[in-house]
């Protein structure tokens, strides 16, 4: 050793192996939190699916021939928002009923009741009467040309999650399919809420 030098001091035996297994707990820890992570939004996914399943509302249309009557049914498991309506006739939009009964060439002694879908809520499992005709005959009237008209209607969950159903999609895969929101309103909105024809009385609890 040279004079003037300061002695070298030798590391303590175990030191770089320390280090060393310092540096993969550190890895180790990280990769935990990062696991901890993962798994926490894992289960906050499958508690928002879960949620999502518990209101999810499915509404189909139908014509029934022992009540007489043009029904809506919700099918899902949760409630149903109605954000638009618009009826079709040939495909050219109708403005209100009198207008789809007119395209039709149908008239009636009394005009058939109806009830308003527009921006109500429909209740899982509720069944609407959307339009009751006095008689067999109206009824008949009707059903003989009910293939020629067509309904785009649009609802919501509780959730904001929005469905389409369109009747006039040709493919029936599209008939029904999920929209990321519903339109605005628009010239083409068909119109049920004149409070002075609604029946009140269409709507069935379950």
């Amino acid at each position: 050793m040279n004079e003037g030098q300061p002695a070298r001091v030798a590391p303590p035996a175990g030191a770089s192996t320390r280090r060393a297994w310092d540096g993969v707990a550190a890895v180790i820890a990280a990769l935990v939190g990062l696991l901890a992570l993962c798994v926490s939004g894992y289960t906050a996914w499958l508690q928002q699916q879960q949620v999502r399943a518990q209101v999810w509302p499915y509404i189909e249309t139908g014509i029934s021939t022992s009540k007489h009557d043009l029904t809506l049914v919700n099918k899902g498991v949760g409630p149903a928002l109605i954000r638009s309506v618009q009826i079709y006739v040939d495909g050219k939009p109708q403005h209100d009923w009198d207008a789809v009964y007119a395209s039709l060439g149908l008239k009636f002694d009394r005009r058939p009741p109806y009830s308003t879908i527009n921006s109500i809520v429909i209740s899982a499992g509720e069944r609407i009467a959307q339009v009751t005709f006095r008689t067999v005959e109206d009824f008949n009237l009707y059903a003989k040309q009910a293939t020629r008209v067509e309904m785009r209607l649009c609802y919501c969950s509780t959730m904001n999650e929005c469905w389409m159903r369109d009747e006039r999609e040709k493919e029936s895969v599209r008939v029904y399919h999920d929209v990321k929101t519903c339109p605005q309103r628009s010239a083409d909105d068909f119109i049920d809420n004149d409070i002075a024809e609604i029946d009140l009385s269409a709507r069935e609890p379950q």
